[in-house]
């Protein structure tokens, strides 16, 4: 690795959420890293990795790995490096579904794709890859590398499975919920259970403990995913960072869908359907309006509620901690969020 990189100069700061108060030093220190990890000889490599750094977002996959080892009173060097492991790989997925959905705006800047087209974005997520394997390695630990590897195979699988059945208008609830959980619960889950992986070999209930803080993270990534899925129709576009209507453009059958086209009446299916199958962010508006008709949204809401009581129930297991607290508030927010 190279000392030299204009990426390494700008760590970028906390967001200001009660969640992060506990671990703050750790999060600091992972935003230290990450641009340090990300220096490179080739220019492009730095180009675009200060553009990754500068563009920030929640960082949450990281934040739920330095809440769920502190909880575990895991080593802190240990912890940090695995928070910015976790980065990366959601970083590098990132990179490849933008060139995949041919996304022009994250977190409110345009996308890699769009400044610097597809080959190099992909190139660099591959680059994103490779360093967070460099730094698992340095862990030292075969069973967070295992649940890594694993993790990042499913994560390629959900993907293809969702590109797969673009289109697909008979798509189940079933279906849709595996997708979600391997394309994006399962980061969330791997964060959580590596975390408490770092725990000592002989803490008490430790077995315990990495079972229930691997349920909680898989709950956080279903519920989170089922949230964003409904703020693509009744969220705000400037909050979002990202466009409203881009799953419709898509062509991506979604859990407010499936609901519409399962539940509503014909003129309702007939709305979502057209859409759908034109690809049509045009009728954005049309199909907001057909939603509401057979409540889809607030089905949807409902099936994260239960996944976020899921996720706190077990948090339980966890001895009294403001981590295990501030693990509950993130569950909270993830359902609630705006953005």
């Amino acid at each position: 690795m190279t000392a030299n990189s204009s990426v390494a100069t700008s760590p970028r700061p906390a967001p200001p959420l009660p969640f992060y108060g506990p671990v703050l030093d750790d999060f600091s220190a992972v935003n230290a890293l990450i641009p340090r990890q990300l220096t490179s000889d080739v220019h492009l490599v730095e180009e675009i990795g200060q553009h990754l750094v500068e563009a920030g977002g929640k960082r949450l996959r990281p934040l739920v790995v330095l809440l769920a080892a502190n909880a575990c009173a895991a080593d802190s060097e240990a912890r940090v490096k695995l928070a910015a492991v976790i980065e990366f790989l959601h970083t590098a997925t990132l990179l490849h579904d933008d060139v995949v959905d041919s996304s022009g705006l994250r977190r409110g800047k345009l996308t890699a794709n769009a400044l610097w087209g597809n080959a190099p974005s992909v190139l660099v997520g591959d680059f994103v890859y490779s360093r967070a394997f460099q730094l698992m390695v340095e862990l030292g630990q075969l069973d967070i590398l295992a649940v890594l590897a694993e993790a990042t195979n499913v994560i390629a699988e959900g993907e293809v499975m969702q590109l797969a059945n673009i289109g697909r208008l008979d798509l189940s609830e079933d279906d849709y919920r595996t997708i979600i959980n391997a394309k994006t619960a399962k980061l969330f889950e791997a964060a959580a259970h590596s975390a408490a992986l770092l725990s000592p070999a002989h803490a008490p209930h430790r077995d315990a403990q990495i079972a229930a803080l691997k349920r909680y993270g898989q709950a956080l990534g279903l519920a989170f995913q089922l949230v964003d899925d409904s703020l693509d129709y009744a969220g705000d576009a400037a909050a979002l960072g990202k466009n409203v209507g881009d799953d419709l453009a898509e062509g991506k059958l979604t859990l407010p869908l499936i609901v519409a086209l399962r539940d509503g009446d014909e003129a309702t299916r007939q709305v979502v359907r057209e859409a759908l199958s034109k690809k049509d962010a045009s009728a954005l508006a049309a199909v907001q309006s057909a939603l509401q008709t057979c409540d889809a949204l607030g089905y949807t809401q409902r099936a994260a509620e239960r996944e976020i009581a899921s996720a706190k129930a077990a948090l339980e297991v966890l001895p009294p901690s403001p981590y295990r607290e501030a693990l509950g508030a993130l569950a909270d927010f993830a359902l609630h969020r705006a953005y």
